[in-house]
C-alpha cells in the first residue's frame, strides 16, 4: 500500500491576478492591443522554486471565472501544486493594468473584493500547507481585508504552524494603503518572521532606516534579515550579529518587476539546501538576474547544474558572472 504524494518542502500564500499590458512601448490609453499574462508575488516565487526542481504548493482563492482558470493553469503548468487553492463561486479573481510612462510603469488595481480578500486563517489548516518545511508569505496579503490580515497574523505572530520556517517579503505597494497605516504593521510582521526580505528603498520609505545595520536593529526578531539595494548587492544580517553582503550581478534591465519575488525564491532555494551565507545571496542575485532582463513578471531559469557551477565561482570572478542569453517564455 502506498502513501499520498510527498508534502511540499514549500508553500507560499496570497493572490494572484490577471494583468493587463500594452503590446507595445505606449501608454494604456492608446494601446491598440494589450497582452494578458497572470501575476502574483508569492506565485511567483512558487514557480522560481519549482523550476529550481523544489516540491512547493501555492495556496489561495480565485474566482469560478475564466480569469481563475487562467490562473490555475499558468501556476500549475509551472510545475506547483495548486490543490490549496479555493475556487470561490461568489467573488472574482482579481486583476490589474500595467500603465507604462516616461516617469515609469503605474498600476491599476481591480481587486477589491476579489476572491483572495477573503483568504483567512482556516487556509493554514488545509491539508496542502500541513508539512511544509517553509511557508512564504508578503506584505501584500495584510492589506488585502481584515481576514487576510488575521491569516498572516496567524502564521507570523500565532505560528499556527510550529516548527515551520516562515518567510516574510515586506512588498509595500503604496498604492495598497499610505506609509502612516503600513509602516507599523509591516514592522509587526516582519519583526516575527525567521527570514525577511525587504529593499533598502522601501525600509528607508516605511522606517526611515538609512542602512542594512539600521534594518537590523529595527527587526531584531528574526533569524535573518537581507536587505537588498538594487544593482548595489545585497546584505544579510543574522541575529547572532553575522553580516555577509554579496554585490549584484551586472544586466541589462529591461523591467525590474518580479525581480525581488525571484530573488526570493533563489535565496530561499539554497537556505533549503543549507548553504552558506554568501552562496545563499549569491543564488538569489543570480535567479534575480533572470527576471531583470525580461519584461513580464516571470522568467524562465537556466539550468540549475549550471546556477550551481556559477554560484560556486571564486569570489574574484563573482563580478565577471554573466548569464547565457535568456530563453524564449513558454506559451
Amino acid at each position: 500500500m502506498t502513501g499520498g504524494p510527498p508534502a511540499p518542502e514549500v508553500v507560499t500564500v496570497g493572490e494572484t491576478m490577471v494583468v493587463f499590458s500594452p503590446d507595445g512601448p505606449v501608454p494604456l490609453e492608446q494601446a491598440e492591443r494589450v497582452a494578458v499574462h497572470v501575476g502574483g508575488a508569492e506565485s511567483n516565487v512558487a514557480m522560481y522554486l519549482a523550476a529550481l526542481g523544489h516540491r512547493v504548493a501555492w495556496a489561495s482563492r480565485v474566482g469560478d471565472d475564466p480569469f481563475g482558470r487562467m490562473v490555475l493553469r499558468h501556476v500549475a503548468d509551472a510545475g506547483v501544486d495548486v490543490t490549496g487553492v479555493t475556487v470561490d463561486p461568489d467573488a472574482p479573481t482579481g486583476v490589474y493594468a500595467k500603465d507604462p510612462t516616461p516617469d515609469g510603469t503605474r498600476v491599476h488595481y481591480y481587486r477589491a473584493g476579489s476572491a483572495a480578500s477573503r483568504l483567512d486563517p482556516t487556509l493554514l489548516d488545509h491539508p496542502g500547507v500541513a508539512g511544509a518545511r517553509l511557508l512564504h508569505l508578503s506584505g501584500i496579503t495584510p492589506v488585502l481585508s481584515p481576514s487576510c490580515r488575521a491569516l498572516v497574523e496567524a502564521a507570523l505572530v500565532a505560528r499556527a504552524r510550529p516548527g515551520v520556517t516562515v518567510s516574510f517579503d515586506v512588498n509595500y505597494r503604496p498604492r495598497l494603503w499610505p506609509v502612516e497605516r503600513a509602516a507599523p504593521v509591516l514592522r509587526e510582521l516582519a519583526d516575527h518572521a525567521d527570514v525577511v526580505f525587504v529593499g533598502l528603498d522601501e525600509a528607508w520609505t516605511l522606517w526611515r532606516t538609512p542602512d542594512p545595520a539600521a534594518v537590523r536593529r529595527l527587526l531584531p526578531g528574526p533569524s535573518v534579515v537581507v536587505v537588498k539595494d538594487g544593482a548595489v548587492g545585497a546584505t544579510a544580517l543574522t541575529r547572532e550579529g553575522r553580516t555577509s553582503f554579496v554585490p549584484a550581478l551586472r544586466v541589462p534591465v529591461v523591467e525590474p518587476v518580479g525581480a525581488g519575488d525571484a530573488f526570493a525564491a533563489g535565496y530561499l532555494s539554497a537556505l533549503l539546501r543549507d548553504l552558506d551565507p554568501v552562496t545563499t545571496l549569491r543564488w538569489g542575485h543570480l535567479v534575480a538576474a533572470h527576471a531583470l532582463r525580461v519584461p513580464g513578471d516571470h522568467a524562465p531559469l537556466t539550468a540549475r547544474a549550471h546556477l550551481d557551477d556559477l554560484a560556486g565561482v571564486p569570489a574574484d570572478r563573482w563580478p565577471a558572472v554573466r548569464l547565457p542569453e535568456p530563453r524564449p517564455e513558454r506559451t
